[in-house]
Parts: structure tokens; C-alpha cells; sequence
């Protein structure tokens, strides 16, 4: 993001975009599209999952489930432009430190658009505290408190 940003800009990212700012390629690239992110403040995203995903192979057969941890990855990697378009953090790698709260309220399958909306809480030096909530189609499928470190 070598452009200037004006403050309260509201951003906007599609996977080609998104790949300039994380290293995951697929089958780990678990974000299709920011679609709204204001830099130091918060993102929203979305995934959109289908049964040829890699997982959905093996868990479980007959009962395709998205799995929780990729379900964390997904809202760590929405995250990413909030800090990613900040001057200071720009080509920095972000490694989760710390995941806190985690509560799973419904199920994530093939055909579901996997929405995202995460919110910085806190930054201080190269360690951020962020919210993150999951959805399909309105209904919360998963809340957490992630703590990264940028290296």
C-alpha cells in the first residue's frame, strides 16, 4: 500500500489485493474479498466456502463441517488489512500470539458465505488485539479475542 490514505477512508480489497498483503495462497487462503476496512480501526470480509474445499474432504465425510481452527484463520487473515494499509506495519508478517473467548454457536458447510467482521481493540508496538465474530447469514458461528505479533 504505497498510496497515502486519507483518515476514516473506507477500503475495499479483492484476493489478488489481499495476496499483496498476506503470504497464504491456496489451499490456505481463506478470504475472498475485503469489502469494507477503515485502517487502524476494523474489516469486514467474506469467504465464500463450496464442497471442493480441501477440508471438506476429510471433515467429515457425509457431514461436510468447515473446521473451527480454519474458521480462527479465516478472521486472523480478515484482519490483516487493518494493520497491513498502516505505514508502520506495511510488509510486516502477522503470527497469531494468542486466541481468547473462542465460543462456536453454529455450523459452517458448503455453500455458505462465510462472513467476517473484525475490530482492532488495542495496538501497541507489534503486538494487536483484535475481535472477530463469523457469520452466515446473520447467525453468529464463531467469536474470538486474537492477539498477533508482527515480525
Amino acid at each position: 500500500m504505497t498510496e497515502e490514505i486519507k483518515e476514516g477512508e473506507v477500503l475495499s480489497f479483492d484476493t489478488t489485493e489481499i495476496m499483496k498483503m498476506i503470504p497464504h495462497r491456496y489451499p490456505f487462503l481463506l478470504v475472498d474479498r475485503i469489502t469494507e476496512c477503515i485502517p487502524g480501526k476494523y474489516a469486514k470480509g467474506y469467504k465464500n466456502l463450496t464442497m471442493n474445499e480441501e477440508f471438506f474432504q476429510g471433515h467429515f465425510p457425509g457431514n461436510p463441517v468447515m473446521p473451527g481452527v480454519l474458521q480462527l484463520e479465516a478472521l486472523a487473515q480478515c484482519s490483516a488489512p487493518i494493520l497491513m494499509c498502516l505505514p508502520e506495519y506495511e510488509g510486516k508478517l502477522t503470527l497469531y500470539a494468542g486466541v481468547d473467548n473462542v465460543r462456536f454457536k453454529n455450523i459452517v458447510r458448503p455453500g455458505d458465505k462465510f462472513e467476517m467482521h473484525v475490530e482492532l481493540v488495542k495496538a501497541k508496538g507489534p503486538v494487536c488485539k483484535s475481535h472477530g465474530v463469523g457469520y452466515v447469514d446473520g447467525k453468529v458461528c464463531i467469536e474470538a479475542d486474537m492477539t498477533v505479533a508482527l515480525k
